[in-house]
C-alpha cells in the first residue's frame, strides 16, 4: 500500500522579497531544509552567504527578469521595499508600496505556485467592540498606513493569488519596544486592548504557510493571551525589578482583541502562547547576556 503524500514540502526555490530580519530567519530555515533561497532587497549587505542575493529597488521598473521560483514571501513594509536607504522614487501616498508589488509582478517569469504576503492586523483597527475578532471579520482600516496595507492585500491576491498573513504586534530579540518603555518609565495607555506574536512563532507560521499542503488563505498571527497593555507592562516591570510605568489618563479602551484559533490549528502549539512566556524568556535571555559583561545593556 503506498504511503500517503507528506502534508509539508519545502519548495526547491523560494524568493524572499524584502528579506529583513523576519525573511532572513525564514530563509535560514528553508535553506536548512535543503531549499534554494533568493533574497531580494535594495541593499544586500549582511545577508547569509547561503542566499542568492538580488539587489533590486522595486519602486522602479525592474530591468532584469527575476529567477523562476516555486514559492515567494513578500515582507515589504508600506513606504519602501525592504532594508536599504530610502529610494528617490517614492510614488503616491503609499510610498510606492503598490507600485512595488506591480513592478514585482512584471519582473517575474511566472507567478510561483505559493505566494505569501505579510500584512498586519492593523487593517482591523477600526473595530471598537471587545469581542475577539476572527479571520471572518471584515477589515476596518483607520489611517493611511492601514488603508495601504489593505490595498496591498487586495492587489497581492489579484496579482499573485497570495495567501495573506496578518501578524499582531511582533516582539522578541531586537523587538523590545515595551521593555524600553518600562525602563524609561514612559507613560502608556493601560486600558488599550493589545495582541502580540513572538518572532519565533511568526517564523514558524511563515514556514508552515510556505510548506503546508493546504494552508489557510487568510491568517491572523496572534498568541493565546490578548491583554490590556497595562497587564503586559506591569508583568514586564515585575520581571525587570522596576516600578510599572505611569498610566495615561483618561483611560481609553481602544484597540482590538484577536482570536488566534486558526493559527493554533495550523501550528498545533506555540513556543510562546502568552506574553508571560515570551517576555519572561526574553528578559531571562537578556539578563543572562548581561551577567557575562562588565556593563549591562539595559
Amino acid at each position: 500500500m503506498p504511503l500517503p503524500a507528506p502534508s509539508h514540502h519545502t519548495p526547491d526555490r523560494t524568493l524572499l522579497v524584502g528579506c529583513g530580519a523576519l525573511g532572513t530567519r525564514l530563509g535560514r530555515c528553508l535553506a536548512a531544509d535543503g531549499g534554494h533561497v533568493f533574497a531580494l532587497r535594495r541593499t544586500t549587505g549582511g545577508l547569509p552567504s547561503a542566499f542568492a542575493a538580488l539587489a533590486v529597488d522595486l519602486q522602479s521598473p525592474v530591468r532584469a527578469e527575476l529567477p523562476s521560483v516555486d514559492a515567494m514571501v513578500i515582507t515589504l513594509p508600506p513606504g519602501g521595499p525592504g532594508p536599504g536607504p530610502a529610494s528617490a522614487h517614492r510614488q503616491g501616498h503609499d510610498g510606492g508600496y503598490l507600485a512595488s508589488l506591480r513592478n514585482l509582478a512584471a519582473a517575474l517569469p511566472q507567478v510561483p505556485s505559493r505566494v505569501v504576503l505579510v500584512s498586519s492586523t492593523r487593517v482591523l483597527g477600526g473595530h471598537t467592540h471587545g469581542r475577539p475578532l476572527t479571520e471572518l471579520d471584515a477589515p476596518s482600516p483607520v489611517g493611511p498606513r492601514a488603508t495601504t496595507l489593505l490595498d496591498g492585500e487586495r492587489l497581492a491576491a489579484e496579482l499573485f493569488d497570495a495567501h495573506i498573513l496578518r501578524p499582531a504586534g511582533i516582539y522578541g530579540p531586537g523587538r523590545e519596544m515595551l521593555l524600553r518603555k518600562v525602563l524609561e518609565h514612559t507613560p502608556v495607555q493601560y486600558a488599550r486592548r493589545t495582541n502580540r506574536i513572538h518572532e519565533d512563532d511568526l517564523v514558524r507560521t511563515l514556514h508552515a504557510l510556505v510548506t503546508a499542503e493546504a494552508p489557510p488563505r487568510l491568517l491572523h498571527a496572534a498568541d493565546r493571551a490578548p491583554a490590556p497593555l497595562g497587564d503586559v507592562v506591569t508583568f514586564i516591570a515585575g520581571r525587570l525589578g522596576f516600578p510599572p510605568p505611569p498610566a495615561v489618563e483618561p483611560a481609553e479602551a481602544t484597540g482590538t482583541v484577536l482570536d488566534g484559533t486558526r493559527l493554533l490549528d495550523l501550528l498545533g502549539t506555540l513556543e510562546h502562547p502568552t506574553y508571560r512566556s515570551g517576555y519572561g524568556h526574553l528578559i531571562a535571555a537578556r539578563s543572562g547576556a548581561d551577567s557575562g559583561q562588565s556593563q549591562g545593556t539595559w
